[in-house]
């Protein structure tokens, strides 16, 4: 399968969703997780959603994400309308296109690092004696050349966010979705891969949308959306780094 527009379009926004929404159960049963969500992110922007439990943003990631499909309206990805995609090709775009960074890592344990990232490239079909080459240069970009042949079980966490973000990497996605990237690291390890993403973000010009309940975290992006019952409530911009109000 393949879909070319979201290889090819490479300007403007990535991100395109109208008037989205996502309902579970029937009649007085049911739930409206999402409701009328419109949003645009840019190619290259870093974007945080914030919220309460219950507030929809776990929700959204997921319908971005291509692992759920929303219930009314649009979800446009690099120009494409992916919002009513089957399985199969939800997974083909989350392979292509995506790259996923969790909590909790989600490492095999049993596969060493270098097992861990080359792992997706060989569901992309990369030849057996390409894909560890490969590995070990995503693994040297997040400065894990050392622990390239160590287990998940024999680092600390913030070595395994590293390797889970070079996994993330090894499609070359354009969007990178993170659910709560340092919430099980420590303040340190939690502002080092902050700054691995910031350095993943300008280096390869990808677009970051993350999950978060942490203001320092949220403030690592570009714009924070806040989302309340389902809804967009407000949106608001980062300032700058080295802004100033001085006149």
């Amino acid at each position: 399968m393949s879909l070319p527009a979201l290889a090819e379009n490479t300007s403007g926004n990535v991100i395109e969703i109208e008037s989205l929404s996502k309902r579970y159960g029937t009649g007085e049963n049911m739930v409206h997780a999402l409701e009328d969500v419109s949003l645009a992110i840019r190619y290259g922007e870093v974007v945080a959603l914030r919220g309460p439990s219950g507030s929809g943003k776990s929700t959204l990631l997921n319908i971005l994400g291509c692992l759920d499909r929303p219930s009314a309206g649009a979800y446009r990805l690099g120009g494409y309308d992916v919002s009513q995609l089957d399985r199969e090709a939800q997974a083909w775009v989350r392979l292509h296109f995506l790259g996923f960074v969790f909590q909790s890592f989600n490492l095999l344990h049993q596969l060493t690092a270098t097992e861990n990232v080359a792992l997706p490239l060989y569901y992309l079909g990369v030849p057996k004696k390409d894909r560890e080459p490969q590995a070990l240069e995503l693994l040297a970009k997040v400065g894990m050349t050392a622990r390239a042949d160590h287990r998940p079980t024999e680092m600390s966490g913030g070595q395994r966010q590293r390797v889970a973000i070079a996994r993330a990497l090894a499609t070359r996605p354009r969007v990178l979705l993170a659910d709560e990237p340092t919430g099980a690291l420590d303040t340190r390890t939690g502002e080092e891969i902050l700054k691995l993403l910031a350095e993943v973000r300008e280096r390869d010009k990808i677009t970051v949308i993350l999950v978060t309940h942490d203001p320092h975290v949220a403030g690592f992006a570009d714009r924070q959306v806040h989302l309340q019952d389902g809804r967009i409530t407000h949106i608001e911009d980062n300032p700058k780094p080295g802004a100033s109000d001085a006149g």
